[in-house]
């Protein structure tokens, strides 16, 4: 049995590069310092142990959950009798299985620290699992000062981010009969069930290895952020405070096109640049692929995501890369049902169609809607977008609101850098002078981008 074990442990091993086996085994061997007070008793190290060596940059709750599920395995990936401790073996197969492993072997640590019998859980359970997880991550990347711009602010009185996206998640678990995670009910959750939530909920691993990584920490160099958590870019650092925080940044940067993740530069805030739509107009035209947001007078959070840059036109542009979302009270996202093709529209200055930015539905009936008349919107969808498949995503069909931010999302390309350039009709005075004796007028001189004079 010793050497069937010893021979699973160097399985476990193997999927480690050296340089990070020796990491585990330094970190095995400062948790294990303590002893048992013989020499020849094997290592292990205690939850206490574990917890002085974490400190401050877990909750406590977590640490005690992964403690509690790593000294219940064995080299085999089975259940193991009660012990106070945890083996070398133990430790390395539980990395193994969480950083290395695939659905099948993650689920297996998961089911153990959602519950401690192994039996049937209650909902409430898998609930206060995810919520423990998704803490855990906004509290250790605000621990280790790994924000990346982005801030855990959390509006008074609003829903809780961390209870939000952890719903969201709860809802991702279908039980065996096909139902989804509601309700107090005790659930048959087997292994099954957690692997099958644990594939359809990347976020479940990914979280997981966010708090291994930086809050034990161990191999944080194997981890990159960027594309969990895009990079914040604001203009000249001008103090700004978004309607977004670091997990609902999290949820949004997850359904991008994965190029598109590592970073996200302000294009357009009502806060910063004035409650003014040819202001937004002149920030987002040509401006790349975005992510726009508004917050309600009642504190809903929505907005879309726009594939391709904007532009001025008559007609519904964009593609089916284009979604809607929430943010709160409830974190979803609504992609395109290919019913048409009204992904985005973007008019001014017309008098026989509606002036203003639309995505999804038709004319006068949007999936989201902000007029002409800056503060001013609509959600129409009874019972749903056609385009989006989208509920009402406001609190009220007809809104009003006062914060909107867009965000341009991946690398400025050649030509959306050059937009904040003069104009050729600004630096050749002779073209300016062609154009105005041929009687036609300089339609891009109501959308320029105005320049901060601060």
């Amino acid at each position: 049995m010793g050497n069937s074990q010893s021979h699973a442990g160097q399985r476990f091993s193997s999927r480690f590069l050296p340089e990070e086996q020796a990491e585990i085994d330094r970190l095995f061997d400062a948790l294990s310092s303590e002893g048992l007070g013989s020499s020849t008793s094997p290592r292990s190290f205690s939850l206490q142990a574990l917890k002085r060596h974490v400190g401050e940059a877990l909750p406590a709750e977590m640490v005690t959950r992964l403690f509690e599920a790593v000294r219940r395995v064995d080299g085999t990936g089975k259940s193991k009798g009660p012990s106070e401790r945890v083996s070398r073996e133990q430790f390395t197969v539980s990395m193994s299985h969480l950083l290395k492993g695939n659905a099948e072997e993650k689920s297996l640590v998961v089911l153990k620290m959602i519950s401690a019998t192994g039996g049937p859980v209650e909902a409430r359970e898998v609930r206060k699992f995810t919520e423990d997880l998704v803490g855990s991550v906004a509290h250790v990347l605000n621990y280790r000062q790994k924000l990346r711009g982005w801030t855990q602010k959390q509006a008074p009185g609003a829903p809780s981010r961390v209870q939000v996206l952890a719903a969201q998640l709860c809802s991702e678990m279908k039980l065996q009969d096909g139902e989804k995670l509601v309700g107090p009910q005790r659930l048959d959750c087997d292994r099954t069930t957690v692997e099958d939530w644990v594939f359809r909920a990347p976020h479940v691993a990914t979280f997981l290895s966010v708090v291994i990584h930086h809050g034990f920490p161990l191999l944080r160099s194997s981890l990159d952020l960027a594309p969990l958590l895009p990079e914040r870019e604001v203009e000249q650092e001008r103090e700004f405070a978004s309607v977004l925080d670091v997990l609902s940044v999290i949820y949004i940067n997850s359904q991008l096109p994965r190029t598109q993740r590592h970073h996200w530069r302000l294009l357009f805030s009502s806060e910063l640049h004035g409650r003014s739509f040819a202001q937004l107009c002149g920030r987002i035209v040509h401006g790349g692929p975005c992510v726009l947001l508004l917050e309600d007078h009642d504190g809903h959070v929505f907005g879309g995501f726009a594939s391709c840059s904007w532009e001025v036109k008559p007609q519904f542009q964009g593609d089916d890369r284009c979604f809607l979302f929430s943010i709160s009270p409830s974190m979803a996202v609504y992609t395109c049902t290919g019913y048409n093709d009204h992904y985005m529209y973007l008019n001014q200055g017309q008098q026989t169609i509606p002036n203003g930015l639309g995505m999804g539905g038709q004319h006068n009936y949007f999936g989201l809607w902000i007029d002409v008349d800056f503060g001013k919107g609509h959600s129409k969808a009874k019972p749903r977008c056609t385009t989006y498949n989208s509920p009402q995503l406001s609190a009220q069909e007809d809104f009003r609101f006062e914060k909107m931010e867009v965000w341009a999302v991946g690398d400025a390309s050649v030509t959306q850098l050059a937009k904040n350039s003069k104009s050729i009709l600004d630096v050749d005075p002779a073209a300016q002078a062609l154009l105005e004796v041929s009687g036609r007028v300089r339609h891009s001189e109501g959308l320029r981008q105005v320049p901060d004079d601060q």
